[in-house]
């Protein structure tokens, strides 16, 4: 089958190929994609960034969200049947939804929102999971709270912001400020202008911030998160939770306690708490996702497709900053 797969770690590590159609476990159901999308993780696990943690064995396929239907199913499967069709994002040392077909566990995958075709369905599952367990498991955002949402316009920004704003909280953003009304139309209660206005000198008092930029970004946010608050990182840097979360030796917590020891002192200055988020899958909840979609309550934001033979193109036009939501690649 036709696939793209990262040779070695690096910018132009990542390639077609032809490789052997998956072979399918006792728990496993084969899907043919018709569609996959496009997101930063992919761009970093093709650089290597958690390679010292997640032990691929090159080459492997790239790919973390996907929608198709189901071709086969294995002997222990219950739940799903040829024909079905699914939307997913695959468990870690698990992905590989650049390709025509992918075996997924039956835990990791869901029926697709009937409301959704499998295109938009695809630009799905990786973000309404991070939303998910960010907002509701790890924040617990509730009604009136203030949050902040940097990115807004990206295809997690822009999850995250419908989400919250059904849960009840007052959402700010940042982003460019040609993304304003679409923004202010997803439920955005404050939209910040980052090509002309300071965050950091708007904003405070805030219960909860998620920052996908690191760096800067990260430390001033920590600025505006009230005693009490939150303030999690999508780009880093990870913490010993994240060592835990992957099942980790107890020894690799404390090396990567080290590289977040800076935010996290900053935050505790504050009397708040910074933690790293590294989203799970999870075909429970994404079922639970699947009736929020259909109800109208999340609606997918997607920027553009590409065809299959163009996903190079495609991861590179995520790279550069330019996608306003989801890109997706399409197999038809």
């Amino acid at each position: 089958m036709k696939a793209f797969v990262v040779r070695k770690y690096g910018k132009d590590g990542l390639g077609p190929a032809v490789v052997p159609e998956p072979t399918v476990g006792p728990t496993d159901v084969l899907v043919k994609v018709n569609a996959a999308s496009i997101n930063p993780l992919d761009v970093m696990i093709r650089n290597g960034e958690f390679k010292q943690l997640l032990k691929y064995r090159k080459p492997f396929v790239l790919g973390h969200d996907v929608a198709g239907v189901v071709t086969e199913v294995g002997p222990a499967v219950r739940g799903f049947a040829v024909g079905d069709e699914i939307y997913s994002r695959p468990r870690d040392l698990r992905i590989g939804t650049f390709a025509e077909y992918i075996a997924i566990d039956q835990a990791d995958l869901a029926p697709k929102p009937v409301s959704l075709s499998l295109h938009e369905a695809a630009a799905v599952p990786l973000v309404a999971l991070a939303a998910w367990q960010i907002l509701v498991d790890r924040a617990h955002v509730q009604p009136g709270q203030k949050v902040l949402i940097h990115a807004g316009a990206g295809g997690l920004g822009s999850t995250v912001i419908q989400l919250a704003k059904h849960l009840g909280a007052h959402v700010a953003t940042t982003a460019n400020g040609r993304d304003t009304d679409r923004l202010r139309a997803l439920g955005a209660d404050i939209v910040i202008d980052y090509t002309k206005q300071d965050f950091a000198q708007m904003l405070s008092g805030y219960d909860f911030v998620l920052d996908s930029l690191g760096g800067t970004n990260l430390e001033k946010s920590v600025t505006v998160v009230k005693p009490g608050g939150l303030a999690i990182g999508v780009a880093g840097p990870p913490d010993a939770g994240f060592a835990k979360q992957l099942g980790l030796p107890g020894f690799m917590r404390l090396p990567l306690g080290l590289l977040s020891r800076k935010i996290r002192n900053a935050a505790k200055k504050r009397g708040a708490r910074y933690e790293f988020f590294f989203m799970q899958a999870n075909g429970t909840q994404l079922r639970d996702l699947a009736a929020l979609y259909d109800a109208g309550v999340l609606r997918p934001v997607l920027d553009r497709t590409f065809p299959f033979d163009r996903t190079l193109e495609a991861l590179a036009f995520v790279e550069q900053g330019k996608a306003h939501g989801k890109v997706v690649i399409t197999m038809d």
